[in-house]
């Protein structure tokens, strides 16, 4: 691996990634008294994982290129 400060954010990506695979592997489900069931919480948690990634690798990148200079 070129950068070890880089891990953080691409694994935080890849669990994001993740849990938007697992939302659409489980699915939804509509009971017979109705009720909606689908796992609901995966989408904000990968939503949430993802941002925090894109964001640490933005800010790696730019202090690795600040502090080049």
């Amino acid at each position: 691996m070129k950068s070890k400060k880089h891990l953080l954010s691409f694994i935080s990506i890849l669990i994001g990634a993740i849990c938007l695979l697992t939302y659409e592997a489980i699915g939804t489900k509509v009971e017979p008294d109705g009720a909606l069931v689908e796992p609901f919480f995966l989408l904000p948690l990968s939503y949430l994982f993802i941002f925090v990634g894109i964001i640490l690798l933005l800010f790696t990148s730019i202090t690795s290129v600040l502090k080049r200079k």
